[in-house]
């Protein structure tokens, strides 16, 4: 997620969402997520402290300042980089469940009356947006907690 002044998706020239200030955020679905992380994903979103308030400081929620989330959907997040030079998406949910999830969340998220724009569903692997960092330890499926660094 990342706060923005304005943002917008365009498919073949066509603006098909745009919001003023806000929030955009690239949503994955991961093989075995459940409709309680994505409830708790949801409401982690609508309540991060992301937006500089007077001083300065992120201390303002998306409901803080009445802004607006895009929410785009991005499966190459699920990517897995541990073997070989091309990421592999088995971790990537199957088309059917993760529409459903991303519908869901647009739902959750309007829910909490925050205005939702969004962008169609896009099976495409370009352009690539990978969530793990590239420093793992030998055979580790997690990122490298920070104090083992």
């Amino acid at each position: 997620m990342q706060d923005v002044a304005d943002a917008k998706v365009t498919v073949d020239g066509a603006v098909v969402g745009r919001i003023e200030r806000g929030m955009l955020v690239y949503f994955g679905v991961q093989k075995g997520d459940t409709e309680q992380e994505l409830v708790w994903i949801t409401d982690k979103i609508a309540k991060e402290r992301i937006f500089h308030d007077a001083n300065g400081k992120t201390n303002l929620s998306i409901l803080d300042v009445h802004g607006e989330i895009l929410l785009v959907s991005q499966f190459t997040l699920c990517a897995d980089l541990r073997k070989g030079n091309r990421p592999s998406y088995d971790y990537s949910e199957e088309p059917g469940k993760a529409e459903s999830m991303y519908r869901k969340a647009i739902d959750l998220l309007k829910a909490k009356g925050i205005p939702v724009q969004h962008g169609p569903i896009c099976w495409s692997a370009t352009p690539i947006s990978v969530h793990r960092p590239l420093c793992w330890k030998k055979h580790r499926s997690a990122p490298i907690p920070l104090k083992e660094r």
